[in-house]
């Protein structure tokens, strides 16, 4: 081969790994990926969550779970805010979101609201993200660097949210194995479930746990939660995850579990002489152990499946495909 012909094979290769690298960089999510393009991005959000939170401080509650339930299904492409349509299977009628996920409507407000300032910039999955964090620190719970960047999906999928979400029954084995399959390890569960501090549960979903007699529940906290949830009828009625601080994110959650108060059987689960109940035990008596690690957990599960570059669209509103 001659001179020429090894030098431009070598500068080919150069070029090649020069185009892998900079895919790759540029395929990264980043806490500064709207500074230049949108530099108050967040700040628009942010005001728009403080608002929503302020007028109805459940929502908080609501906006995490939003978030993770995205994030668990394809990944964390904002599928779960698509309608249904002839080409597409709302996640929002699979049995874990129907009739108990919420939040849409904040989250569309605040994508319009940024759309005034950056129309097409902002996707609908970073807004989800931040608003997580921001409705976490609006209820007293710790915030986190977001990391942005990702791109929004045209599809959904509620075969997938149907098998994957995890269920309020799940034994902890199930629950270790559906949080592995994400990348999640057992402090990312036990982490992850401290969410359960704030929010509300339907009857339908504790009425076995408070009427089954099982030695797992404290008799007088089942007691009491029977006044809600009837043996029968008042599927739909509403309780809060925990009753002594249920609008704030704090490690209270953990503390009822050390005392058989978990609401939810997934809940209780942590503390039933498996693998996470040494962790259950530390963020009790540590909150600050359980922040730290609630934070890290929160940016390690917006990472799941994140589109970035080339893959996915930036939504002009978050329920549709752009047409």
């Amino acid at each position: 081969m001659s001179y020429h012909n090894h030098f431009f094979v070598a500068m080919a290769t150069v070029f090649y790994v020069l185009l892998v690298l900079n895919v790759s960089c540029k395929a990264q999510l980043s806490s500064t990926f709207y500074n230049a393009s949108c530099p108050n991005a967040l700040t628009t959000i942010r005001n728009t969550i403080r608002q929503a939170v302020s007028s109805e401080r459940r929502m908080a509650a609501s906006l995490i779970r939003l978030h993770f339930h995205d994030c668990f299904v394809q990944g964390c492409d904002a599928s779960i805010l698509l309608d249904e349509t002839p080409s597409i299977e709302s996640e929002k009628t699979a049995l874990p979101n129907l009739g108990s996920a919420r939040g849409f409507d904040v989250i569309e407000n605040a994508k319009a609201e940024v759309e005034k300032i950056c129309p097409g910039i902002v996707s609908c999955a970073d807004i989800l993200a931040v608003a997580a964090r921001d409705a976490s620190t609006l209820v007293g719970g710790p915030s986190w660097t977001v990391k942005l960047g990702r791109r929004d999906s045209t599809t959904a999928s509620k075969s997938v949210a149907e098998t994957d979400l995890p269920s309020p029954f799940d034994t902890l084995e199930t629950l270790i194995s559906s949080f592995a399959s994400k990348g999640l390890n057992t402090r990312d569960l036990v982490a992850l479930s401290g969410a359960h501090t704030i929010g509300q549960a339907q009857c339908f979903l504790f009425r076995d746990r408070i009427y089954g007699n099982g030695t797992d529940i404290d008799s007088g906290f089942a007691a009491t939660r029977r006044r809600q949830c009837p043996q029968d009828g008042g599927n739909g009625n509403l309780a809060p995850l925990d009753l002594v601080t249920p609008n704030s994110l704090d490690n209270n959650y953990y503390t009822n579990l050390m005392q058989r108060k978990g609401l939810l059987q997934s809940d209780q689960v942590l503390l039933s002489g498996g693998s996470t109940d040494s962790i259950v035990s530390e963020y009790s008596a540590n909150s600050r152990a359980f922040s730290a690690d609630f934070a890290a957990a929160m940016i390690k599960m917006g990472d799941i499946g994140a589109l970035t570059a080339q893959n996915g669209i930036i939504r002009t509103v978050c329920s549709a495909v752009n047409q």
